[in-house]
């Protein structure tokens, strides 16, 4: 499922989410190594055209990871301080990339350093968390064909 898709199951999710990531230019990527131990590097995301792309320098260890191991992680920095306004959000899916006309016709559009290497997401789930009324910790929870699942903790 694409972020376009997501967003309209879950509207209300989709742009806390995206307000989250667009407070901040970096956020903290988690791909897995060839041996399977994870990886964590910075990465600009990017929403467009009803998808989440990721953008990566040309030979980069995380595009080699995404192109061994579709898998990542994706956790919207949380900015400075403690008050992390919208909540702590992160994302997690798959990651294909993207040649020929699409990465041409995207690449015209964002003006990316080139040469560079462009991932496709499809989601997997989406996760909100979030104090409410300083007294919860409140957990969403979105995977695809399931409802959005909320857990408040006191």
């Amino acid at each position: 499922m694409n972020w376009e898709a997501f967003a309209s199951a879950e509207p209300e999710l989709a742009r806390i989410t995206e307000e989250r990531f667009r407070a901040h230019r970096h956020h903290v990527l988690a791909t897995l190594r060839k041996d399977g131990s994870p990886r964590t590097c910075g990465l600009e995301a990017d929403f467009r055209g009803g998808e989440l792309w990721l953008g990566m320098m040309d030979v980069s260890l995380k595009a080699l990871d995404l192109r061994r191991d579709p898998r990542f992680a994706l956790q919207a920095n949380p900015g400075e301080g403690t008050e992390m306004g919208g909540g702590d959000v992160r994302i997690a899916g798959r990651a294909y990339e993207v040649e020929g006309g699409r990465k041409s016709g995207y690449a015209k559009e964002a003006e990316p350093p080139e040469p560079f290497h462009l991932f496709r997401t499809e989601l997997t789930e989406v996760v909100r968390t979030y104090v409410e009324d300083e007294r919860y910790l409140v957990v969403q929870v979105w995977k695809p064909g399931a409802p959005l699942r909320t857990v408040r903790r006191a």
